[in-house]
């Protein structure tokens, strides 16, 4: 992608179902579990890299004995400086077989060797980073049924609200976030279930430690998510583990966020991603399964675990960005979903390009557009074996024949980032100074003023680095044309379930759909969904909702947008013709069909809060205020 967002954060869990000494003698180490936890973690690396977070839990400890370690990291290489610290004490006495393959010393006297293990990688949506903000996030109390630590890959819509009934609940958070009060709303409900198993107890006549065994038996985390979570509005897919060894891994009802697990009869596995797991476990994709939208993998004290509804599902609306851009493409189904977004736009660009293959040169913008490149080449080649063997049927032969056989189209690698300068991105401000030098060029393979120039990118979110970097510096190879290639559709909406992606202003068409608007004299339409979406946002959340922005994209067709956002991203200086292509939402749901979440590009939320959220985002764009709009 060349427009650098902050999306989706990455969450990771392991169980282990043996007893620690199971481990040690079939693998010799106590650090089979840590090891794995850090290739999970950095074989997502990709989802996070503001900030990292692990804890651990010990199961059955004596009391006066901790049980429970957690350590975070916002170091510029937070994975690598959270696992030296694990590591740090179980190193120190790797020469002592005495202490290192004694499960009972260490268990008492090594932290983060237990039974539980939960990791998180950070990409910050909102505020700043610092530790205080890093996953996981631990509830304390002294019964260890109450103690709570929490981790997830969320964004809730409706965090007033939350708040506002944690305050009706007695409570006083000391934060209005949505990390502070999905925890505290679930350890709220936590410490209900407790009271009431205690009560249940008590009245059977079991003393107190009875009751505290019996409660950690019989908890049932189930009930406790599905009266917690039953008014959170957002994606999520959020893990919790309990201070006594049970755990849960929840997702939203619309299944937005991805969730995935592998369980054996020596462990259970939580990863955000499938491939995660693949490399840490060596197991077969098949056996690797998707947590079901409204669902919770409940692991309990003992090991067992069930994935059970806690919530009523609705449709499966999966983050299609997901497939496009932000998850590995190392997955094979992800890889062959990318390959068909390229593959799509073949008989589109065959148009643009008049069919003139002999003077186009086809490329793409590293990295993450390259599957769907071999993609639009697999597309490319199939265009020509059908035109081969229509001319053999048509009888063409000699010259012409032998020239149509041989022909391969011209693939060159044109575009070349300097990962290094990207690092330095780090805001808003900055990004527009260093976007011009974060990509380079291969010179002297283009014909000047004959050759078209085809690039594909995964997605065109503002076009500022296409603005002013990648055409200015493709112009300077002095082709005839630069077509611009995007393998997702136009995004038109801000999304409010984990990308940072909130502000109309920062999509470049609605940019273009503005500019349209007010060219043909249309100024009247934004005032009108101005005032729409303000008396939308008079209603409760509980009040069916319209995205009421809609109407600005309405006079227009795609391809007079696309027309547009061409002629925003060619600046004067340009000497090229500068055209852009965008896939179709129909061909997104043909390369994708499982993942149909598609509200950036259609507008269609799957929940009320979204539905707030863009009305929210116009209002803020229309009154000056370059806010979050949830």
């Amino acid at each position: 992608m060349s427009d650098f967002i902050k999306h989706e954060c990455g969450i990771a869990m392991v169980r282990l179902r043996k007893p620690l000494s199971y481990y040690i003698d079939k693998y010799q180490t106590p650090a089979y579990a840590i090891s794995k936890m850090y290739l999970l973690m950095e074989k997502q690396h990709n989802r996070g890299q503001d900030g990292v977070g692990f804890a651990s839990v010990k199961i059955d400890m004596k009391p006066g004995k901790p049980f429970i370690d957690r350590v975070r990291s916002i170091d510029s290489q937070p994975i690598m400086d959270v696992f030296k610290k694990v590591g740090k004490k179980l190193n120190k006495i790797s020469g002592n077989p005495n202490k290192y393959f004694n499960e009972e010393y260490l268990r008492e006297n090594v932290p983060f060797v237990g039974d539980l293990y939960m990791g998180h990688l950070r990409y910050g949506t909102h505020g700043k980073n610092s530790i205080e903000t890093c996953h996981p996030f631990m509830r304390r109390n002294n019964w260890r049924s109450r103690q709570l630590v929490m981790a997830g890959n969320f964004n809730m819509t409706n965090v007033d609200e939350l708040f506002d009934r944690l305050v009706e609940l007695g409570q006083h958070p000391k934060e209005k976030v949505d990390t502070v009060t999905v925890m505290e709303k679930i350890g709220h409900f936590l410490d209900l279930e407790v009271q009431e198993l205690f009560a249940k107890y008590k009245d059977a006549g079991l003393d107190n430690k009875e009751i505290t065994s019996k409660i950690e038996s019989t908890l049932n985390l189930e009930n406790v998510l599905s009266r917690a979570c039953k008014d959170f509005d957002g994606g999520y897919a959020m893990m919790g583990m309990t201070g006594y060894g049970a755990a849960f891994v929840a997702r939203d009802v619309n299944g937005i966020r991805p969730a995935y697990y592998y369980a054996d009869d020596e462990v259970v596995v939580v990863a955000s991603e499938k491939p995660a797991i693949k490399t840490a476990f060596n197991t077969d994709y098949d056996k690797i399964q998707e947590v079901k939208p409204g669902h919770a993998l409940i692991i309990d004290k003992d090991g067992s675990y069930r994935e059970v509804p806690y919530l009523e599902p609705g449709e499966k609306l999966s983050c299609s960005f997901e497939r496009i851009y932000f998850s590995r493409g190392s997955d094979p189904q992800i890889y062959q979903e990318r390959k068909m977004l390229g593959k799509l736009l073949i008989p589109t660009i065959l148009e643009k390009i008049n069919y003139d293959l002999e003077n186009t040169v086809f490329s793409y913008i590293p990295n993450t557009a390259e599957t769907s490149f071999l993609g639009m080449i697999e597309g490319l080649d199939r265009y020509l074996v059908e035109k081969r063997l229509e001319a053999i049927k048509n009888g063409v032969n000699g010259e012409e024949l032998d020239h149509l056989l041989s022909f391969r189209p011209r693939v060159e690698k044109m575009v070349i980032k300097d990962a290094k300068a990207r690092t330095f991105i780090a805001d808003d401000n900055m990004r527009d100074d260093m976007v011009a030098h974060v990509y380079d060029t291969t010179y002297e393979v283009i014909k000047k003023n004959v050759d078209t120039l085809v690039v594909i990118d995964d997605s065109i979110v503002r076009g500022t680095t296409l603005q002013k970097s990648i055409i200015n510096m493709l112009d300077r190879l002095s082709p005839k044309k630069i077509i611009v290639v995007s393998s997702a559709p136009q995004i038109r909406y801000p999304d409010c379930y984990g990308i940072n992606m909130s502000r109309m202003n920062e999509f470049v068409a609605f940019r273009a759909a503005m500019n349209l608007l007010k060219r043909n004299n249309m100024t009247d339409l934004i005032d009108e969904v101005y005032y729409r979406c303000k008396k939308e946002l008079r209603k409760s959340l509980e009040e069916p909702m319209e995205n009421h922005v809609k109407k600005i994209y309405e006079p227009f067709t795609d391809q007079q947008i696309a027309n547009e956002i061409a002629d925003i991203v060619k600046q004067e200086t340009v000497g090229a013709e500068v055209d852009v292509i965008f896939q179709t939402v129909d061909g997104l749901h043909e390369a994708c069909p499982e993942h149909k979440g598609d509200w950036y590009f259609t507008g269609d939320f799957p929940t009320n809060g979204g539905m707030r959220v863009v009305n929210k985002s116009f209002v803020n764009f229309m009154e000056g205020k370059n806010a979050r709009a949830y």
